[in-house]
């Protein structure tokens, strides 16, 4: 691309900004979610089910490692705890990958500690009550391992043991499996789920999102183009709100190899 040609991109992004600049914000992104839906378009033509399930993992991994500060690793894996306990295997982890690392990288499997994760996903098809209520079982998985917290030593003393933060978890999906969408339906299955299957959020990139992140519930539904990048700004301030994962105690990890 030539500088003329850039320049003219820029004047262009700028005029349009200047007249309506929600419009061009919801433009700029609505494109964003056009792209995606290609992408799983593409991935239909894969007639093996185990593979096709692989590619859509892969994908909404690409599109969150993209969009999410570098601060926070993405992939797929197993959470295991301090005292040998694990999660089922989870399709997508975010987790912190400074002060807590993968403890073990296999082929086919990462173990990440409990400490260190701060949300779980699920990716389906399409979101469903079956789905749901999968979705909520990988979570719960998670939810009930042991994680520890002890006190950061400074220059200037010790910091106090961080409190836990309750894990995110939510699907992802195609499609919406309710005729009204994320409505009346979906949020009576989803409060017959227990308190750890529970999920925070999720998002269907036909169009539709929901999130219980404040005291009533955030939907987004009626096919719209903006669903997934409203999903990821309210993911990202979530995430921010939870600040750092708690220090964890790697001499309990330790006495386990021994004892």
């Amino acid at each position: 691309m030539t500088n003329k040609e850039k320049k003219q991109i820029t004047n262009k992004a700028k005029k349009q900004s200047e007249q309506d600049g929600k419009k061009f914000l919801q433009n700029v992104f609505g494109k964003v979610q056009k792209t995606l839906k290609s992408k799983f378009d593409e991935s239909e033509e894969i007639t093996h089910d185990g593979d096709k399930g692989k590619e859509n993992e892969s994908i909404f991994i690409e599109i969150l490692r993209k969009y999410l500060p570098n601060r926070y690793a993405i992939d797929s894996g197993i959470v295991i705890d301090s005292k040998g306990e694990t999660s089922d295997q989870i399709d997508i982890i975010i987790f912190d990958p400074q002060y807590t690392p993968k403890l073990l990288t296999q082929k086919y499997h990462r173990y990440i500690p409990a400490e260190a994760v701060y949300a779980v996903f699920e990716v389906k098809p399409k979101i469903n009550k079956k789905y749901l209520e999968y979705a909520g079982d990988k979570a719960a998985s998670v939810k009930k391992l042991h994680r520890t917290s002890v006190p950061i030593p400074y220059a200037g003393g010790t910091y106090p043991a961080k409190p836990l933060f309750n894990i995110v978890s939510g699907i992802l999906a195609i499609e919406n499996g309710w005729s009204d969408g994320f409505g009346g339906t979906f949020l009576q299955n989803h409060y017959e789920l227990s308190d750890e299957q529970k999920l925070d959020c999720g998002l269907a990139v036909s169009g539709d999102h929901f999130d219980f992140y404040d005291a009533y519930p955030k939907i987004v539904n009626n096919n719209s183009e903006q669903a997934l990048i409203y999903f990821i700004f309210r993911l990202l301030g979530k995430l921010q709100s939870l600040g750092t994962v708690p220090a964890i105690d790697w001499n309990a990890y330790a006495e386990q190899i021994l004892s």
